[in-house]
């Protein structure tokens, strides 16, 4: 037998069951700092190596791999509970989720403005942006509220940073898993009318499209992307649309509200 100490010895990544708390010794993979363990605790936990962070306050077992359903459990640790209900996980935060971004320094909300949201207490490591949402804008990854990948892009291609907006539209585009093709981003954007910020959104995702856009992002995110792992979306558009039944059942449109 080899030694605990060996890497023969370290067990493989597992991933989290489909309903996501697998039955382990502490009864479950992902801690949230302040319930089973301190904050101290699992800090000191994740020196001898046997937890990694996730964001915020949230690790996960060494033993189990990263995949969207921890990402969007963890960032909804961020969140206030009692906003939880009103708000989804949305613009770099969603693409974090996706497997598409680097983690965000602050967790990025999105509230229908047709509904009542008080604000953000004060230190909370999030921003929250009141906007118009459809109703195929949303829909539950690990039972959270995340934006959909489409308007997850969309969103990226208007309000994302100069930095890397074009490196995580190309992330978005060629994940087949998310099944969201960067020419069905942009026919929704042309078919949407009054969007600040609309050329250089068309800008940015016309340059995700050129040919060796996605050798280069490679090269540029390493490992920044994390692992991706099953996506558990509901209610997602069929792949068998085209680009104007897409932009239709989707009503982009709503994107004019948005301040």
């Amino acid at each position: 037998m080899p030694p605990l100490d060996s890497a023969a010895a370290a067990p493989p990544e597992r991933l989290r069951g489909a309903d996501g708390n697998p039955v382990t010794s502490t009864g479950g993979a992902l801690f949230h700092a302040g319930e089973i363990f301190t904050s101290a605790e699992l800090q000191a936990m994740r020196l001898e190596g046997l937890v990694r962070l996730v964001i915020g306050d949230s690790y996960l077992r060494s033993d189990f791999r990263e995949d969207p359903a921890t990402r969007s459990q963890a960032a909804a640790r961020c969140v206030p509970r009692s906003l939880r209900p009103r708000v989804a996980l949305g613009r770099t935060c969603a693409a974090w989720i996706y497997g598409c971004a680097p983690p965000p320094a602050l967790i990025s909300l999105v509230s229908d403005h047709r509904r009542r949201t008080t604000a953000l207490p004060p230190f909370t490591p999030a921003v929250l942006h009141q906007v118009a949402l459809g109703p195929f804008d949303v829909n539950r990854v690990g039972g959270v509220s995340v934006t959909t990948p489409l308007r997850t892009a969309v969103d990226i291609a208007i309000h994302g940073e100069d930095c890397d907006a074009v490196r995580i539209l190309s992330a978005i585009g060629r994940d087949h898993e998310l099944d969201c093709p960067l020419r069905l981003v942009e026919a929704a954007l042309l078919a949407t009318a009054r969007v600040p910020g609309k050329t250089r959104a068309l800008t940015r995702l016309r340059a995700a499209q050129r040919p060796g856009a996605e050798g280069r992002d490679r090269r540029a995110s390493g490992s920044a992307l994390g692992a991706r792992g099953p996506v558990d979306v509901e209610h997602a558009v069929d792949a068998a649309y085209g680009a104007q039944d897409v932009v239709e059942v989707l009503r982009v449109t709503h994107l004019e509200r948005e301040p």
